[in-house]
């Protein structure tokens, strides 16, 4: 990225708001502007300059300034640049412009923060996304003066759909054979064809952005951000202390960068076979399900090989890793590698054959390139639909300056290319964890002394098998001041509506784990209970997708 991009930006930023505050850092430019000129800089952003908008995050600063803020999360991808706009928002009646009419994938980060931090967005209809119907009113949990111990009393309730809505019913979840988390689709058929669709999340509430602001220390929240994802959470271990190094100008040894990308691409590895098995498993190919997950034990065991674990390993610290990687492993993964590569290129030559498979994958589960740049998705449901994205090229952290790989990008936008890209993937993973192992530099693998100074900002990105992790982080003292996460489900899910619009209901559920949701990732919030009683509410004042 050269200067001349970041004039480019500045430019249009000022002409908007002369007054704009700005500032260049690292691989990110941050902008405070007036709420008045929010709407005509997110259209500039968004669809004159072609940028994708990341997530957004509401912070209660009033500690800090006396003021509320919110923060959009614009990226461009093709000049790796994170472009962070902030505005203030006053204390006693806290209210900004909505953007959802410019900005559709907006959608769901708006109204997470009305729940979270009382900040309403003017000229939009609102409605409550992640707390449950009965939670109090003025109680906003993400508030710093709301303990992150609070425990309200509410009113346990159930949601029923229907009004307004056409066609028959059927649910999906929350507890379903296709589903293995808590969720709950609602899909309305005429016939066999899906006409519309509902979806109620936010069920699984653990209270890890509240949890890691209010009572844990930087390097303790590395272990917290890698039980986000059951399946990468690795991912998120890394993009949050990235956040913090960035924040803090620590500069990581060459060798612990190596090791978190080796670790990273093992990671995509496993899960993208763990996908691909759970596709077929779902297309009634169990042969492929078995051999999938067989071949997917090879992984594991390098995966435990390496960190010492075979999940959750545990190894990711601000500063760098705490274990290393000696040449006995390097040589026995690199002989494990070439087991897994001959081993999946055999199934893949054997599954893509079978009628069956290839038959109910391709034409299936449509999602446009305009409608996937529309929405901001990302990982495999982006280049399945024709967009070029890949953060590891685009926005290079860790080691990925030092490998070469392709991403592999399709058009059709069908069940069929998000299954082609997962495949490709793993084989170009294979090659980047040998390239990595190979040529591993020697050195030390962690800053053993740094200074974290407070209220300092910064965006990781990380692109996680599903698509791209963002952490938004403000220091504070000990511990983030902010720490706000987005997981890629979160950014996939709402097009789901389109993807299974006219489709066939035996497909709704291949169309659905196309985009590997992890519910896990998107239900981080907080935590609450219930006294047992019941009420009934309409799902279209639940966060449904619209």
């Amino acid at each position: 990225m050269g200067r001349e991009v970041v004039d480019k930006y500045t430019s249009v930023i000022r002409g908007v708001d002369r007054s704009a505050d700005i500032v260049f850092k690292d691989d990110t430019l941050y902008t405070t502007i007036s709420p008045s000129s929010l709407r005509d800089l997110a259209k500039k952003l968004y669809w004159d300059l072609g940028c994708f908008h990341r997530t957004c995050a509401g912070v209660d600063e009033r500690s800090l300034n006396g003021y509320f803020a919110v923060y959009h999360i614009f990226g461009d991808d093709r000049n790796g640049l994170n472009i962070v706009v902030k505005v203030y928002a006053d204390p006693e009646n806290p209210v900004v412009p909505s953007i959802v009419d410019i900005v559709p994938a907006v959608d769901w980060c708006e109204m997470e923060t009305r729940d979270l931090l009382g900040i309403r967005f003017s000229g939009r209809s609102e409605y409550r996304l992640v707390l449950p119907p009965s939670w109090p009113n003025n109680l906003y949990p993400l508030r710093k003066d709301v303990p992150y111990n609070l425990r309200p009393k509410i009113l346990a309730s159930s949601e029923r759909v229907g009004e307004g809505a056409t066609g028959v019913a059927v649910p999906i979840g929350p507890y379903h054979p296709a589903l293995h988390e808590p969720e709950y689709f609602e899909l309305y058929v005429e016939g066999e064809r899906v006409v519309d669709v509902k979806y109620r999340g936010f069920h699984v509430h653990r209270g890890i952005e509240k949890l890691g602001e209010s009572r844990m220390t930087y390097q303790q929240v590395n272990f917290l951000a890698e039980r986000i994802c059951g399946i990468c959470g690795f991912e998120h271990a890394v993009c949050y202390s990235q956040a913090v190094e960035k924040a803090a100008g620590i500069d990581v040894p060459e060798r612990a960068l190596y090791i978190r990308s080796i670790v990273l691409e093992i990671e995509r590895i496993h899960s993208h076979l763990l996908w691909i098995g759970v596709a077929a498993h779902l297309l009634g190919y169990d042969t492929g399900f078995m051999h999938t997950w067989r071949i997917r034990e090879h992984v594991m065991v390098a995966a435990e090989m390496l960190t010492g674990s075979r999940k959750t390993y545990g190894i990711n610290m601000v500063g760098g890793v705490r274990r290393d990687v000696s040449g006995e492993k390097i040589g026995r993964t690199l002989d494990m590698l070439r087991i897994i590569e001959r081993e999946f290129q055999e199934l893949v030559d054997t599954m893509v054959s079978v009628p069956q498979v290839k038959k109910r994958l391709s034409g299936t589960g449509v999602l446009s390139r305009e409608d996937a740049r529309k929405l901001s998705v990302v990982g495999p449901t982006a280049r399945g639909s024709g967009l070029d994205r890949d953060v590891r090229r685009d926005l290079p952290y860790a080691a990925y300056r030092d490998v070469s790989f392709n991403v592999p990008v399709y058009d059709s936008g069908d069940n069929l290319a998000r299954f082609l890209v997962r495949v490709e993937e793993v084989f170009e993973s294979i090659g980047m964890v040998r390239q990595l192992l190979e040529n591993i530099p020697k050195g030390p693998i962690m800053v053993e002394e740094f200074i974290i100074p407070e209220n300092r900002v910064a965006v990781s990105v990380v692109e996680a098998p599903r698509g791209e992790d963002v952490h938004f982080i403000i220091t504070g003292h000990g511990r983030p001041y902010r720490w706000k996460v987005r997981a890629p489900t979160y950014n996939n899910i709402p097009a789901l509506r389109v993807m299974l619009e006219g489709e066939s209901l035996a497909d709704a559920p291949i169309t659905i784990a196309s985009i590997d949701p992890c519910f896990s990732c998107t239900d981080r919030l907080l935590i609450i209970r219930s006294d047992g009683s019941r009420k009934w509410v309409s799902l279209d004042r639940l966060g449904c997708i619209r």
